[in-house]
């Protein structure tokens, strides 16, 4: 069983995460990083001595700290020796990278993966996690999405987390992806009508429905995403106010309500709509000439750009 005192940070390391995280300056002492890295702290010791990986300063009385640039070159070296890089050649590339945003053997940059985003979540590193989301303006959503975001998202799912008050890992990568979006998200004339994306009343809207829209978005489709209860009556003024080229129910949920599905197929049998659910769910998705189950999200995407784009 582990010790307390290896699960819960003490006053002073949770002042000296605090600064950590409003400045750059050094902030963190060996057994609070060797906390936030999932390592012992003899063996950041240990790459301190032999490979040169250890606090660039000192504090007031002579206490070396980590600087948050420390840190990022630490997670590069923490993820490569994972990935079976041998010690001193992952050492060499975190000495040599400028934080988490390089990483492949030789120095040279490399593209984001789900391993490094996690580390960064993990250490409350925000400012290293927004770098590892940015989208370029001609990116892949669906890529940024399907190779980037979901695994990450599902490896955090597996971990059990100990947050401090305020700190939740899944919701600040959430919110980091979520402002990825918005600064990426292109502006789309409504040229034509929208793509409508729904989610079954009583659930928040998830992750997915704002990639899926970028998504659409970056082909030049007007998606929009519906807040708040959407039952029957909603559904149906939706659909007259909008005259939307199609409905997506966005439900990667086990057991979502999908009458609205039914009832709108039965009303308006001219818009095609298209459901996501999971393979999983044991939900009958309703039968109808107009109504499409997709099991993937490139699957859904391709689906709803072929009645959709511009």
């Amino acid at each position: 069983m582990a010790d307390p005192e290896d699960v819960v940070a003490s006053s002073a390391d949770e002042q000296a995460v605090a600064r950590f995280e409003q400045a750059d300056a050094p902030a963190l002492a060996v057994a609070v990083v060797a906390r936030r890295l999932g390592v012992a702290p003899a063996t950041l010791r240990t790459w301190d001595r032999r490979y040169g990986l250890g606090p660039s300063a000192h504090s007031a009385g002579s206490h070396r700290r980590y600087s948050s640039a420390d840190v990022e070159r630490l997670l590069v070296m923490r993820r490569l020796t994972l990935e079976g890089v041998a010690p001193v050649d992952a050492a060499r590339v975190a000495r040599s990278s400028d934080g988490v945003a390089s990483s492949a053997v030789g120095g040279a940059p490399s593209i984001a993966t789900p391993t490094m985003l996690v580390d960064a979540v993990l250490v409350d590193d925000r400012a290293g996690c927004a770098r590892l989301l940015v989208i370029e303006p001609s990116g892949d959503v669906a890529a940024w999405w399907l190779e980037l975001v979901s695994p990450a998202l599902d490896d955090l799912a597996r971990r059990t987390v100990i947050d401090r008050p305020g700190v939740d890992a899944t919701r600040a990568l959430e919110a980091a992806a979520l402002e990825a979006l918005r600064a990426w998200a292109p502006g789309v004339s409504p040229r034509s009508a929208p793509v409508v994306l729904v989610v079954p009343s009583g659930r928040d809207r998830p992750l997915l429905a704002h990639a899926l829209a970028a998504a659409l978005a970056a082909e030049g489709v007007d998606a929009r995403i519906v807040g708040g209860p959407v039952g029957p009556r909603q559904g149906a003024e939706l659909v007259v106010m909008t005259r939307p080229r199609a409905v997506v129910t966005v439900a990667p949920f086990p057991d979502p309500d999908l009458a609205l599905v039914g009832r709108l197929a039965d009303a308006h049998p001219e818009v095609p709509q298209f459901v996501m659910v999971p393979e999983s769910s044991g939900v009958d998705v309703p039968v109808a000439r107009s109504v499409h189950r997709a099991r993937t999200f490139r699957g859904l995407l391709h689906e709803v750009l072929a009645v959709a784009a511009v």
